[in-house]
């Protein structure tokens, strides 16, 4: 049963663009979507405020993050793991 509920929750990569606030990271993720009407390739983006209870995630990193619950006005999303630590290139 819980590895049905976890499937259900969507996750996304991204990059922390802000880590002002305390516990919360703003992640930037982007996405190729071909037109509908002329059919190029765009580049689309949104933003999303991330949970990090630890303060572990800073700017630049590529993190994961998975859909929660509401934690806040604007917070419905957990960072959960480091995918790219920031200046490895």
């Amino acid at each position: 049963m819980t590895e049905a509920k976890k499937s259900l929750k969507r996750t996304l990569i991204g990059k922390v663009v802000s880590d002002k606030r305390q516990k919360t990271v703003t992640v930037l993720v982007e996405r190729r979507v071909k037109h509908e009407l002329y059919g190029k390739i765009v580049a689309k983006s949104s933003k999303y405020h991330a949970h990090d209870e630890k303060g572990e995630y800073k700017l630049g990193d590529m993190i994961e993050i998975t859909e929660s619950r509401p934690l806040s006005k604007t917070k419905n999303w957990v960072a959960t793991r480091l995918v790219q630590k920031a200046g490895l290139l």
